[in-house]
This record gives C-alpha cells, structure tokens and sequence, in this order.
C-alpha cells in the first residue's frame, strides 16, 4: 500500500471525502493477485458501507440512480479484499478476487483483452494462501485445512514429512504424473505449515530471490 493512502473500513468512513462529486468517488477495481486493473465505478457512502459489509464490490448505478452489486444478474461477482483511499481522500483503490468476467463484453479486465478468471502460478498461490487463511479464521465442518490446523504442529509437522517423503519416492521412479501429484501435495501442506505459523510465500521466494543475489555476486568476484 502506498504510504500517503489509507486502508478503510466501516470505522473509518469519514476519512472519505464524498463531496466533491455530488456524493460520489471513483473506486478503481484492481485483481487482488495480479494487480491487473478491471474495472472503474463509482461509490456513494451507502455502496461502501454496503461493500464492507457484505464483502462484495457495490457501486451506485448513475444510470440507474441506486445500488448495484456487481454481480447481481451475472453472478460474477468482485469479493472484496481489501479498500484504500488516496492521499486527498477522494478516490479509492479497491483490492478484489473476480468470480467470472468482470466486463460485459466478457472480457477478465474493462481495459483490455484478459480472459475471465486468467492467473499466473504465483496469482493461483496467492489466491491459495487466502483460501488456507480464510479456513484458518473460520474453520468449517468438513474442510481438510481446517481439520489439519486443529491438530496442531504435531499434526501438520507429520504431514510435512509424509509429503515430502512421497515426493522423494515419486521422483526416484514414478511417473511425471505421480511427481506432479504429490509435489502439488507436498507445495499445499508447507503453505498451511507457513499460514499456521504467520509466515508467507512471499518471504520464502524473498529468502531465494536473496540467496540468487548472493551467489551472483560471488560469481562476479
């Protein structure tokens, strides 16, 4: 987040100046994995509040002169992530995961050409790592993630091994497939190993992005 902007939520509303366009500020929608801009629309005081609270985007309709959740006919919904305003306060930069097409052309993005629910590997796992914080936060009947968490470390530390055992056999003689399957395995639980303990993939790819730098160097020497 940039430094000058504010995060908002339902206790802070009035950090958001409303008056300088007949009540209303422009929210740009941005893929809260890629970054990808999607979409432009714009909120009164009612479509935040409204947007906060049921944890998808709403915008109000200047066509339609009331509410619209983005969604509402389609189904393809924009779940919020997270609200910033601007440094002026009268703008907002929206953070979202969009569920189907976000244009009505069909396109992913409102400014250019992007298929519908497109992801990089590294968007995916970061989508992942959500998904494995919201069952951690929620834990619901039935859910793996949730069952492995409430056994604790022992649990999630046996699974590890378990994982990271099956790897090492399928690579020393199974099929790509069976290395594919059980390096997906091994890859989920050290995510929840990571989630569990308030760490994330970020700062492992951050301790190899360091470790690359360091072996440049050397070699340069």
């Amino acid at each position: 987040m940039n430094a000058a902007g504010t995060r908002i939520t339902l206790l802070d509303l009035d950090e958001v100046d409303f008056k300088e366009c007949d009540g209303l500020v422009p929210a740009i929608v941005q893929h809260a994995g890629s970054n990808t801009v999607l979409m432009l629309g714009y909120m009164n005081r009612e479509a935040l509040v409204a947007t906060l609270t049921r944890r998808r985007l709403v915008f109000f309709s200047r066509s339609k002169q009331r509410l619209w959740e983005k969604g509402e006919t389609s189904g393809h919904f924009l779940e919020l992530v997270e609200v910033q305003a601007d440094c002026d306060r009268d703008a907002l930069l929206v953070s979202a995961w969009p569920r189907g097409a976000v244009c009505h052309t069909g396109s992913g993005s409102c400014f250019g050409d992007v298929p519908p629910d497109s992801e990089e590997p590294s968007t995916f796992l970061a989508k992942l790592e959500q998904v494995i914080a919201e069952r951690m936060a929620t834990r619901p009947e039935g859910s793996y993630t949730a069952k492995l968490l409430a056994g604790g470390w022992a649990r999630i530390a046996q699974k590890m091994g378990e994982e990271g055992l099956e790897a090492a056999l399928a690579c020393a003689g199974g099929s790509d497939n069976e290395v594919i399957g059980e390096a997906s395995d091994l890859l989920y639980h050290m995510l929840v190993m990571l989630k569990a303990r308030g760490l994330t993939l970020e700062r492992v790819i951050s301790e190899l992005q360091r470790r690359h730098e360091i072996s440049l160097a050397a070699r340069t020497d």
